[in-house]
């Protein structure tokens, strides 16, 4: 499977797409005015202790506050066992407390951003968690002789540098075949860095950033580089610059696939992947076969219908059932990656009568999701075709990223109709005209509702204006929307 990676770079944004097979697979995006921050260590303080929810919040300078439980707290002397009885979240922390913070989790909608005190840095191949004694492997590296192979050159390297040297260590997924010498330039590189953090510490102001995380384009070579990766094309000719010399120095290996895109189509347009991008923004995702599937995007959690549509199928109904949700579990694994979407997902799938149908399509399901870069765990299917999945959400969503709610509708997906809104209309003249004298009535409303009370409506408006014994007169107010209106006293 040929993969590449495309860079977009502009004053403002900075995208990257994974194109796998010529189809777009994932989608980043990092604005300058608001560049995601997990990873980001900063010096901050407790503004509040919750007891009830075993949590703090904890001010690092960001709009709104941070979140932090009491499970996030390192450095109490707790082994994993002992994590069920924890201590009060007011023996761990108190208000004004001095904490020293990373960024686990974007702020996402209203909520702050979720933080640990379980601080790490990165480097290319490995993970450095100085409060930890732990040496872990990706659970991504399958071979077991390969994980204990890195977890014994690890050990060794260690050794070699300091023996006496305190901290852990996880071994990354693109550490699967490196040997000794990029194992040890990253150790030395990540003993380096974070000891300049901690001569930071501190002096660091409250709140305030300690470390902050490389920008997107350098970070596409640092986590998301793998073998399958054929090339890195960049259309920026001082982020390639930026990209050849990061590379030089701690991932050589990359540098022969680096490109500079020169070409005058936007990188973009190559393999459609603006064409895609729009289409992630659409409820509705068409499948080959002429089925379809509805991605609804909630706070609470994401709901997938599938359905048939034009599909007839060749044999039966059951086995024309099987093939569009087995498309669909295909297409659903690349449409999660693509939108991002994280958290809690219940997919409909359309019921399926056999049993052997339903193991099939679980196992597909979970097949195409091993590609997925984020943590996944999925549920057997129900009898009424229902499964329950998640998904690890570290940062927003593509459409919470591009889009805003809508003025209009607030973000329902829906208005008032006309007709509801004269309704109303009606109801607040009676109301207005029971509480004052007699008086004539001004309607300001959007053209579409006066239009409907001058036309379809005309009798009532009629019958109200003998019932109450006033006049009515309509006004059309252009920016009006359809649900806004007044009743002015004349």
């Amino acid at each position: 499977m040929s993969e590449e990676i495309l860079i977009n770079v502009t004053p403002s944004e900075t995208r990257a797409a994974v194109v796998e097979n010529g189809v777009l697979q994932e989608v980043y995006i990092e604005r300058a005015e608001s560049r995601g921050i997990v990873g980001n260590i900063y010096c901050g303080k407790v503004v509040r202790v919750l007891p009830g929810m075993q949590a703090a919040f904890v001010d690092i300078g960001l709009e709104r506050a941070s979140f932090i439980h009491a499970s996030d707290i390192v450095g109490r002397g707790l082994t994993t066992a002992e994590r069920s009885d924890e201590p009060s979240i007011r023996d761990l922390v108190h208000d004004g407390q001095k904490l020293y913070v990373q960024v686990a989790k974007d702020p996402l909608g209203t909520k702050g951003a979720r933080v640990t005190t379980q601080l790490s840095v990165s480097s290319r191949y490995l993970v450095y968690m100085p409060s930890s004694d732990h040496i872990g492997i990706s659970q991504r590296i399958e071979d077991n002789d390969e994980r204990n192979r890195l977890r014994d050159l690890v050990k060794d390297c260690l050794q070699e540098i300091d023996p006496e040297a305190k901290g852990g260590f996880i071994v990354r997924t693109v550490a699967e075949g490196v040997g000794d010498h990029e194992i040890r330039a990253d150790i030395q590189f990540l003993y380096r860095l974070w000891g300049s953090l901690e001569r930071r510490m501190p002096e660091a102001k409250v709140p305030s950033p300690i470390y902050e995380d490389l920008p997107l384009a350098i970070r596409v070579m640092r986590d998301m580089v793998r073998t399958e990766v054929e090339r890195i094309r960049i259309d920026s000719t001082e982020t390639y610059a930026a990209a050849v010399a990061f590379c030089q120095d701690f991932v050589p290996d990359v540098l022969d696939r680096l490109e500079h895109y020169r070409g005058e189509r936007p990188i973009f347009d190559l393999y459609s992947v603006e064409d895609e991008i729009q289409k992630a923004l659409s409820r509705k995702v068409q499948l080959k076969s002429g089925g379809y599937l509805i991605i609804d995007q909630t706070e609470a959690m994401t709901t997938v219908d599938v359905n048939t549509g034009a599909f007839v199928g060749h044999r039966n109904l059951e086995e024309t059932i099987f093939k569009t949700n087995l498309e669909a579990a295909t297409s659903l694994a690349r449409q999660l990656r693509v939108r991002n979407l994280g958290g809690m997902i219940i997919i409909d799938f359309i019921d399926m009568k056999d049993e052997e149908h339903r193991r099939q399509l679980l196992r597909a399901l979970e097949k195409v999701l091993e590609r997925d870069h984020a943590k996944t765990a999925i549920s057997s299917v129900s009898d009424l075709g229902l499964v329950q999945m998640t998904r690890k959400r570290t940062r927003e969503s593509l459409e919470h990223v591009l889009c805003s709610s809508c003025p209009v509708c607030e973000g329902r997906g829906y208005v008032k109709s006309a007709e509801t809104v004269c309704y109303e209309i009606f109801r607040e003249i009676l109301r207005e005209a029971r509480a004052y004298d007699k008086r004539d009535f001004l309607v300001l409303a959007s053209q579409l509702v006066i239009d409907r009370l001058l036309d379809e409506d005309s009798a009532s408006v009629a019958d109200l204006e003998e019932f109450i014994d006033a006049s009515i007169r309509f006004q059309v107010e252009a920016p009006y929307q359809q649900e806004q209106y007044d009743v002015v006293l004349l």
